[in-house]
């Protein structure tokens, strides 16, 4: 075009763009150059642009489409006003579309100053009553207009019909008529594009990166305006060179004739037909891409362009690609500031990670920070997403509750998606690249994180304490413990006072190898007494308690603790019948000596050895099973895996992985309650049968120093020179003698009896359940409390 403005306003293109309608400014001095480029262009993406019916998600099929020629295949948007930049001469008053971005439409009125924007009504004219065939240059004038998303004289907006096309009362002949509607397709593809873009800008909810898509799009609306710039401009030429040679018909209104003067030139509706074709190509994806996306927004809106952008087309992919080039910059800013400083700069919830206001520092590391699914991008797998969440993590937990502000990720990999060039890629700022720097920030941060944890809060020292002191660890310091709280426990829970058994757990620290513990973890153990019930002793509600704070809370949560506390009750109940079992054996050890002057006591003593010696066979199998199947096994497997954790989330994995490994063997868990049921019985049951001993021995023993006092009395008097005994002594003594054998015997006996058979029902009941356990280190633990088939029904 002869005015220099139109190149000012409408020559450039967003950079990167590409060639999208093959034409240039320079190209306008003539239509024939124009036309050899143009041309060219369409030629080469003739092959590729052919079909676009396997775009993913929006499948093509133009046989289901609406028979109106005009109308795209596929289903159109909702009708809104037409909005578009006007080029064209006595086109129909439109309101220009606001801008978005760089991208800036050239109007009318700067291209040609002082011309009529506003043509004669149809009522004026006469339209309705002509029957003479529209001219094509009124047919290219309105066809103009229709790029531009403006309804002209002949070619209207349907809404019904959602799209462009001839009024049935115009004479147009059939061919034309089809060439009109196809090229009307331009200009709705571009209307829908505009209103798109138009609609999403006074959207305030819309997010950095629908901004961008739609400044993406405004960018190759651009190219799009330039095209209509020089055709345009060409009309114009072909009007100032021909209008003497095109002659008018006097049926015709007169602003037709005027139309017709300027005759069609080299610009005709065929040929607009091939230099449209790359256009029409480039608008179609674009429309797809609208109508695809119109609902969706940050990392959502990106996964659906990338899954466009894995088409079989190799123009359908270059043309998505460049989209995600400007549309990804957004979330890739969002994810740098997370990997490297850890903020979260998403006002819009655009972002893959999330974050909860309302959870406490406390909790930072397991509830604080998540991932928002619906927002991951297609192209970047789970366990990438997990790693990013994981380091932004870290350093918030680093700074925020360990107070470390060591400044983590060099300048180098800072701007690890520059190319060469300083520019950010798609391909750079995704795929391996990503990986890579993801990756390196993660064990960055993370061996950071762990150092920190380890040397600065004593992470393992704390662990190796809870494994002595509440797992029982300490042998010598558990036993003692237990012979200077025995007085204690033995009395009702009600009379337990906690100053008490505090002081004693302070002389038992001092008096064993716990003394050269480091203060800090000492100072962190200490007693606690469990809620109490009617008739509990001391040993139903001691436990010991250690307190965690601070960052390794993080690990040793609440939770946790709580299941330390099942623990040690539990190994605190069988050592306490482990302990009773070892003073039933040095009672009947001492006592049975004294005790054989009472010959009618033999056998219940016998009787009772027996059953002791059953007793301390199960409990010590239960102990080493406990103590070396369980708890070291557990052990070993979490300090190994301790020691190779890469993250916070392992240590903390591996660490509720032994605590519930630990429960689950120990009979703790849900599916064992009958079992641990059974087997607090089978200990009551030893505990009962300790006191009832201590009262047989205790009468035993009365028994015993009263016929050692008569014989005693007897040698006195023997030695004095008279009768040890008289008759009616020795009758008394004899009939004493007979009570105890006949009463008392006989009830010991009875007692025992029942006791060692309730016993042995109830063990015979826990090893059937126990050869049923799916664990198979149970199943080896029956067989060994019954190697010799005792238990075993014949």
């Amino acid at each position: 075009p002869s005015d220099g403005r139109l190149h000012q306003e409408c020559g450039g293109g967003g950079k990167g763009g590409g060639p999208m309608m093959g034409v240039s400014a320079a190209e306008s001095s003539g239509i024939g150059s124009m036309q050899g480029t143009v041309g060219a262009s369409g030629a080469g993406h003739a092959s590729s642009s052919s079909s676009l019916h396997s775009l993913p998600n929006r499948p093509f099929n133009t046989s289901s489409q609406t028979t109106f020629v005009g109308a795209p295949p596929f289903t159109p948007y909702a009708s809104t006003p037409a909005m578009g930049a006007g080029l064209g001469a006595g086109r129909p008053a439109q309101p220009r579309p606001p801008t978005l971005g760089s991208a800036r439409e050239a109007t009318w009125s700067e291209i040609r100053p002082g011309h009529s924007t506003v043509p004669p009504s149809a009522a004026d004219s006469g339209i309705a009553k002509l029957t003479e065939e529209v001219p094509e240059a009124v047919l290219l004038r309105d066809v103009l207009f229709v790029f531009q998303g403006i309804e002209g004289e002949v070619i209207r907006y349907q809404g019904k019909e959602e799209g462009y096309r001839i009024d049935e009362k115009y004479c147009v002949s059939p061919s034309v008529r089809v060439l009109c509607h196809k090229l009307a397709e331009l200009g709705w593809l571009f209307r829908k594009i505009r209103m798109y873009i138009d609609s999403k800008s006074r959207d305030k909810t819309i997010g950095l990166v629908g901004q961008s898509f739609c400044s993406a799009l405004s960018q190759e609306l651009t190219e799009y305006y330039r095209l209509l710039a020089v055709l345009e401009a060409q009309q114009l030429r072909d009007a100032a060179t021909r209008a003497c040679a095109c002659g008018s018909s006097a049926d015709q209104p007169q602003q037709w004739q005027n139309i017709v003067a300027m005759g069609t030139g080299t610009l005709t509706l065929r040929r607009l037909v091939v230099w449209t074709h790359t256009p029409l190509e480039r608008l179609k994806v674009l429309a797809i891409l609208v109508d695809g996306c119109k609902r969706l927004k940050g990392g959502a809106l990106i996964s659906s362009l990338y899954a466009y952008s894995r088409h079989g087309d190799p123009y359908v992919h270059s043309l998505v690609i460049h989209l995600l080039n400007w549309v990804f910059r957004p979330l890739n800013s969002m994810l740098n500031s997370w990997i490297f400083d850890g903020e979260l700069c998403d006002v819009f919830l655009e972002f893959f990670v999330a974050a909860d206001a309302s959870v406490s520092q406390q909790k930072l590391w397991t509830a604080k920070y998540s991932l928002r699914h619906s927002m991951l991008p297609s192209f970047i797998p789970t366990d990438v997403a997990q790693k990013i969440l994981v380091i932004g993590k870290s350093i918030n937990f680093l700074r925020e509750r360990c107070q470390d502000y060591t400044q983590l990720g060099g300048t180098a990999m800072r701007s690890w998606y520059l190319c060469e060039d300083g520019e950010p890629t798609f391909d750079s700022m995704t795929g391996p690249p990503l990986h890579s720097v993801v990756e390196e920030a993660y064990l960055e941060t993370s061996k950071q994180l762990l150092h920190v944890l380890n040397t600065k809060y004593h992470f393992m020292e704390h662990l190796k304490a809870l494994r002595r002191y509440l797992l029982l660890g300490q042998g010598d310091f558990i036993r003692y413990l237990m012979d200077l709280l025995e007085p204690e426990l033995s009395k009702p829970a009600v009379s337990l006072y906690l100053h008490n058994l505090t002081g004693t757990l302070e002389s038992a620290v001092r008096a064993t190898n716990a003394q050269f513990e480091a203060a800090e973890i000492l100072q962190r153990l200490d007693v606690r007494l469990l809620e109490l019930s009617p008739g509990d002793k001391g040993w139903d509600v001691f436990s010991l308690h250690y307190h965690v704070d601070g960052p390794i809370s993080t690990v040793f949560t609440t939770d946790a603790m709580l299941k330390y506390l099942r623990v040690f009750n539990f190994l605190w109940r069988a050592k306490r019948v482990e302990y009773c079992l070892a003073s039933v054996w040095r009672d009947m050890t001492s006592n049975c000596r004294y005790f054989r002057a009472l010959t009618e006591l033999q056998p219940v003593l016998h009787l009772c050895q027996l059953l002791t010696s059953s007793m301390i066979h199960f409990i010590s199998q239960l102990q080493y099973y406990v103590t070396f199947e369980v708890m070291e096994c557990c052990w070993a497997g979490l300090t190994k895996q301790v020691g190779g954790a890469r993250d916070m989330d392992q240590v903390i994995d591996a660490h509720n992985k032994f605590l519930q490994k630990t429960i689950s063997q120990c009979l703790l868990d849900p599916d064992s309650q009958h079992m641990l049921t059974q087997l607090r019985a089978i200990f009551d049951l030893i505990t009962e049968f300790q006191q009832k001993l201590r009262l047989v021995f205790v009468e035993c023993l009365k028994e015993t120093e009263r016929r050692k006092s008569v014989e005693e009395m007897s040698k006195q008097r023997g030695e004095m020179g008279v009768w040890g005994t008289t008759a009616i002594e020795a009758d008394q003594e004899k009939e004493k003698v007979r009570l105890f054998a006949t009463k008392n015997v006989p009830n010991y006996r009875s007692q025992f009896t029942v006791l060692q058979q309730s016993y042995e029902d109830m063990l015979k009941e826990f090893l059937v359940k126990l050869n049923e356990h799916p664990e198979q280190n149970l199943q080896f633990l029956c067989f060994r409390l019954d190697f010799n088939e005792h238990y075993t029904p014949s």
